[in-house]
C-alpha cells in the first residue's frame, strides 16, 4: 500500500503557466513567452543578489544618478546588467529602455533585432536597499510600431501608450520573491521556491478586493501638492463625507506598497508636487 503524502500534485511552475497560456493562441510565436520567462530568470539572479547584500560588497552608491535624478545604487546598477544581458542577444527585442540609463538601450549591432520593446526599473526602492526594506523590478512590454522593421528600434517604440502593453508585471525581493504579472488575460503571482529554484503559482487570478482597507501615500509632501491632490487625501481619511475606515500604510517602495495593495484593497498614488512638477 502506497502512503499518503501532501504532495501538491498541482504545483504549477511559472514556465508552464506561461507555455499553456501561449497555447491559446493560435499565431502565437514564443517570443513573448520567452521574454517573460528571461525576465523570471532575472529574478531569480537578482534575488540571489540581494539575499546577500549585506555579506557582499553590493551596498552603498556608485556615485552616478539616474535619469530620475537619485543615487544609482550598486545593486541598481547589478540588476540592470542583468536585465540587459539576459535580453540583448535573443533576437526577440528591437530596443530596451531603462530608469538607470539616460538614453534608451539599443541592441548590439552583432545581434538579430525583434518586434517587442522592454521597458524596466531594474530595483525600485533602492534607496531602501541599506535598511533591508523589500524592493521590486518593475517592467512592461510593447510591441515595435511596427513590427515588420528588421531595424534598430527607436526612442518612438518605447514611447507608447499604456494601453498598448502587450505583458506587464513585477518581481518583489521581500521575505519571500514573488513575480506577479499578466499578459492581458488576468493578473497571477508566483513565489519563488528558494530549494527548487522555480517561481511557483501562488496566487492566481489576483483581483484586488472591492472593499478597501488601506490608502498608501507619502503624506510628508501634502502641502506640496495640487489642492486638488490635498483634497482626495482628506477624503481618504474620512473628511466630507469619506470612508471611515481606511487606514495609512505607506513603505516607500512602490513595488511593495502597490502589491499589498493589490491583495488588500485600496489605492496607492503618488502626485506631482511642486519639488518635481514632472
Amino acid at each position: 500500500m502506497v502512503p499518503k503524502t501532501n504532495t501538491n500534485t498541482q504545483l504549477i511552475t511559472i514556465e508552464r503557466h506561461i507555455l499553456e497560456n501561449e497555447r491559446k493562441l493560435p499565431h502565437a510565436t514564443g517570443d513573448l513567452t520567452s521574454l517573460l520567462y528571461d525576465i523570471a530568470l532575472a529574478g531569480k539572479i537578482i534575488t540571489n543578489h540581494t539575499n546577500k547584500a549585506g555579506l557582499a560588497e553590493v551596498l552603498g552608491k556608485t556615485g552616478q544618478t539616474n535619469v530620475q535624478g537619485e543615487e544609482v545604487q550598486r545593486l541598481d546598477e547589478i540588476a540592470n546588467q542583468i536585465l540587459f544581458r539576459l535580453n540583448d542577444h535573443t533576437g526577440r527585442l528591437a530596443v530596451m529602455v531603462s530608469e538607470e540609463a539616460p538614453d534608451i538601450l539599443p541592441i548590439p549591432k552583432k545581434y538579430k533585432t525583434g518586434r517587442y520593446v522592454l521597458s524596466f526599473d531594474p530595483l525600485d526602492g533602492s534607496s531602501n536597499i541599506d535598511y533591508n526594506v523589500s524592493i521590486g523590478t518593475i517592467f512592461a512590454i510593447h510591441k515595435r510600431l511596427d513590427e515588420n522593421d528588421t531595424g534598430p528600434g527607436a526612442v518612438e517604440d518605447c514611447l507608447q501608450k499604456g494601453r498598448d502593453i502587450v505583458a506587464a508585471g513585477y518581481i518583489l525581493y521581500g521575505s519571500s520573491t514573488m513575480m506577479v504579472y499578466s499578459a492581458g488575460a488576468g493578473v497571477d503571482g508566483f513565489t519563488l521556491d528558494p530549494q527548487i529554484g522555480e517561481f511557483l503559482l501562488s496566487h492566481p487570478n489576483i483581483q484586488i478586493p472591492q472593499k478597501p482597507k488601506y490608502f498608501s501615500a507619502n503624506l510628508g509632501y501634502k502641502k506640496k501638492w495640487s489642492l486638488g491632490a490635498q483634497k482626495f487625501s482628506e477624503w481618504l481619511q474620512g473628511e466630507e463625507g469619506g470612508p471611515q475606515n481606511l487606514s495609512l500604510r505607506y513603505i516607500g517602495s512602490m513595488v511593495a506598497d502597490f502589491h499589498r495593495t493589490l491583495l488588500s484593497g485600496g489605492i496607492f498614488y503618488y502626485p506631482v508636487d511642486t519639488t518635481n512638477p514632472d
